[in-house]
């Protein structure tokens, strides 16, 4: 979280707002996040709850809710963000489009050095990076990937921005989903449903992804499940959602 929020800092350009969607983190978390709210000049929302599993969609129910904007462009907690990162992603904004950004993966191997140093700055091919070109800013070259109206399992909830009156059309992440696993691309698959496009960006919107230790996967085969309905009978609005958190709604 600490390096996520310094390349917020150092973006080229800062969003209107900022919101933390916090999946229960304790007190050390917090102290963090109110540390850096008087670095970042812009206004920040910290959206808590307790702790009762991984219930990423929840949260991002409640965030979203509670966003006064109208694109929101969402990055994972073990993201660093390049530093055109926000820029990118305003720059490729379409109406009825579906961002999927590019995920460059650092390696366990520089965590040592990634900690001790703290960087969120990386060129292509450097040492610390495991995907080589794929780190390569170059938003000109980037701009020939067209958008289509299909789902590419390239896509990742770590990396993507979405119109919010879009979001809200589909009612949000599907709360049926309960810990890690298939909630990004089944909102993904039923914003597609539900008329939009996705385009990737490639070589622009970059994210530096942190290794780490991957949360439990027991509910996969539940959450497999889940997508594939929405995959079959062309889903796109479900019953529990981001409404239950909206301004208004009983």
């Amino acid at each position: 979280m600490d390096l996520v929020l310094k390349s917020l800092c150092r973006q080229s350009q800062m969003p209107d707002e900022v919101l933390i969607a916090d999946d229960g983190s304790g007190v050390e978390t917090k102290k963090l996040i109110q540390e850096y709210v008087s670095r970042i000049p812009t206004k920040v929302h910290h959206v808590w709850h307790m702790d009762d599993g991984f219930r990423k969609s929840v949260i991002l129910n409640k965030a979203v809710a509670q966003s006064s904007a109208d694109f929101i462009i969402q990055v994972d907690g073990d993201c660093i963000l390049h530093p055109h990162f926000i820029r990118d992603c305003i720059r490729a904004a379409e109406p009825g489009v579906l961002l999927s950004g590019t995920r460059v993966n650092i390696k366990e191997a520089f965590l040592s050095e990634l900690w001790r140093s703290r960087a969120t700055d990386f060129r292509v091919f450097h040492p610390g990076l495991r995907n080589g070109l794929r780190g390569l800013h170059y938003p000109l070259l980037g701009r020939f990937y067209r958008k289509r109206r299909q789902f590419s399992k390239k896509f990742r909830g770590c990396n993507t921005a979405y119109w919010r009156s879009d979001f809200l059309r589909v009612n949000g992440y599907n709360e049926a989903f309960m810990g890690w696993g298939r909630e990004d691309s089944d909102l993904a698959r039923r914003l597609i449903h539900s008329g939009c496009a996705l385009k990737r960006m490639k070589h622009r919107a970059l994210v530096y992804h942190i290794p780490h230790k991957i949360r439990s996967k027991s509910n996969l085969t539940q959450n497999d499940c889940l997508e594939l309905k929405t995959i079959k009978k062309r889903i796109t609005h479900i019953e529990k959602g981001v409404d239950q958190y909206l301004k208004g709604s009983d």
